[in-house]
């Protein structure tokens, strides 16, 4: 009887103390959105772009922003742009301050941010950048400022691109693991990092000229901001002859070595400003707080923007991959919503399960029957990525957009010597058919079954090149020649005919405006926002699990975590996707 009350007053006192948690949080919750507590742009206000913070394309709603003055949600890569637009004409915002050290977002993401900041320019206010150590990511995005300085002690990191991959044979080879691997398009390396220990010739072309185009683009568009010529920073790369930051003020690629407070006196009169404490800094995830609503306009028609970010999978998950049921039925809502006059789809995903793929396409086939369908790619739309989209009525991608790799791949790990020689574990089975009809990791494949994965492999290749032909009326041989699971970069894209125009979101937002005849529009966006339970519960949960791996693991460990994870669910499904980690490096 004793140890009844002991467990009883424990469980009741643990309900309580969940309950009183939830109270808290809820009456945090609650009032801190009455009191609106960092709403408030202020005035003489400086918008800071600071580069080393990721952009997703939907926003990261953090459960606690509400609870703290600091902390704030996270926007999206179209929010940001908005936001850029509307600082435009905001009157608060007097300029722009962009931290220039790093830059954690893709080539995509960057190009269609440092549009924003072009435009932003006609205004006439300021846009200032600094770093203390500016990589080329960020000074192509940050190079289309007013001013630009980096420490003098600092410098710019003014290099090539250069991609890894991680090869996986060797290991697999010591523990006894033989992959069996089937796949179509003799540039299709995503299996390269388990049957061989380098890159295979094919691979090695397509991301040299996928490298060089992106590299001369960005070589392009740095020549027009910085009123040089490619020949001359081509050279400061080729002899590397920026070593510190007055070699790059030499060469004209730095407007000056300063240290972080000389910028800020420099701006200090622009803003009117006695000192650098009374200089108004404003963090996008406060202006965020402040004119998300304003940044929306208030149309009688409605176009559906859905995010489609990840790999694609199976299941219900709409925030971090492209869940089968989940995006599914939010095609579904769009196409069956009378209010709705046209779909854009933004898609930034290297790809994932063949069938997923397909069950996609067809729900989005059926959308396009209903109403305009648009396509929008972010970082890079690939694979099963590129499949989606295929049918649409128009697709835009930027200039560095990763896209195309259309091909199909299959692996299967046989791990019977790793149980027997690593762990002295053997099996054995009985079978009703003559022929072994299950397909296990514990014994190699016979010859049937590996004839029969391949044919398999082949025939969802067909399918793949067949739903390219059809929505992009090419013949299915010019595909066929340019397909291969090789990648192209948007620029590149656009003159093989994979994708209609060079733009961005809101590119694609206006064409999808004028395909419905419409000039009175709003969004509305998918996935819809969670509630505030759902994101504390789920979401975040996700994102300190995320976090804790990071701070034991690094960035370069997460990057491993998310592979292996990834490896895992592929395993035995035919897949449309990029290579485990296509990783530019500068």
């Amino acid at each position: 009887m004793r140890s009844f009350f002991k467990i009883f007053f424990a469980s009741l006192l643990a309900l309580i103390a969940f309950v009183l948690i939830i109270i808290f949080f809820t009456v945090g919750y609650i009032s801190s959105i009455a009191s609106n507590q960092h709403d408030e742009t202020g005035s003489n206000a400086v918008l800071v772009v600071d580069l080393s913070q990721p952009f997703g394309e939907k926003p990261v709603e953090d459960p606690l922003a509400n609870l703290s003055d600091t902390r704030y949600n996270t926007p999206g890569v179209y929010d940001v742009i908005r936001m850029i637009r509307y600082a435009k004409s905001d009157s608060a915002i007097r300029g722009i301050y962009i931290k220039a050290g790093s830059n954690a977002n893709g080539l995509g993401t960057t190009e269609e941010i440092r549009n924003a900041l072009i435009d932003f320019k006609k205004s006439h206010k300021f846009i200032y950048a600094y770093g203390d150590v500016i990589s080329l990511k960020a000074y192509y995005l940050a190079n289309v400022a007013d001013k630009i300085y980096c420490n003098p002690k600092g410098g710019l990191e003014w290099q090539g691109l250069t991609s890894v991959m991680f090869y996986f044979k060797g290991t697999l080879d010591k523990l006894g693991i033989q992959p069996e691997v089937f796949y179509a398009g003799k540039f299709k390396s995503a299996t390269e990092p388990l049957r061989t220990d380098k890159m295979s010739d094919a691979n090695r072309l397509q991301m040299s000229q996928l490298l060089g185009d992106i590299f001369n683009h960005m070589m392009y568009q740095t020549a027009i901001a910085r009123n040089l010529d490619t020949a001359t920073l081509r050279r400061c790369v080729d002899q590397q002859l920026i070593q510190h930051s007055s070699d790059a003020v030499e060469y004209k690629l730095l407007d000056g070595a300063k240290y972080n407070d000389e910028v800020l006196d420099e701006i200090l009169p622009k803003l009117n400003a006695r000192s650098i404490n009374n200089i108004n800094f404003v963090p996008l995830g406060k202006y965020y707080e402040s004119v998300k609503f304003k940044m929306k306009p208030d149309g009688k028609d409605r176009i559906a923007l859905i995010y489609a970010e990840g790999n694609i999978v199976g299941g219900k998950n709409d925030q971090r991959e492209i869940g089968e049921d989940a995006y599914r039925n939010m095609i579904r809502k769009a196409r069956l919503d009378k209010d709705i006059r046209a779909i854009v789809l933004r898609i930034n995903s290297g790809g994932g399960s063949a069938l997923v793929s397909e069950n996609l396409w067809r729900e989005l086939t059926l959308a396009k029957a209903a109403k305009p369908l648009v396509i929008s790619f972010g970082d890079v739309a690939a694979s099963g990525g590129y499949y989606l989209s295929c049918n649409a009525d128009s697709i835009f991608a930027d200039p560095m957009t990763i896209t195309g790799s259309i091909g199909v791949f299959s692996i299967i790990l046989n791990t019977q010597s790793f149980f027997k020689n690593k762990l002295g574990i053997t099996f054995d089975a009985v079978q009703t058919a003559k022929q072994p009809d299950a397909i296990t990791m514990v014994q190699p494949l016979t010859n049937m079954q590996k004839k029969f994965l391949q044919n398999d492999i082949d025939s969802i290749y067909h399918d793949f090149k067949s739903r390219v032909a059809d929505g992009r009326k090419k013949d299915i041989n010019y595909i066929d020649s340019i397909a291969q699971g090789r990648v192209w970069g948007g620029n590149r894209a656009l003159n093989l005919g994979l994708v209609d125009r060079i733009g961005g979101i809101q590119d694609a937002i206006n064409c999808a405006a004028r395909l419905a005849k419409t000039n009175d529009s709003q969004l509305r966006e998918y996935p819809e926002p969670k509630n505030f339970f759902e994101m504390l519960l789920n979401d975040y949960k996700e994102t300190v699990k995320l976090k804790s791996i990071r701070e034991d693991l690094g960035d370069q460990g997460l990057k491993w975590y998310k592979s292996m994870t990834d490896f895992k669910s592929m395993a035995g499904v035919p897949q449309m996707r990029l290579p485990f980690e296509l990783n530019i490096r500068q």
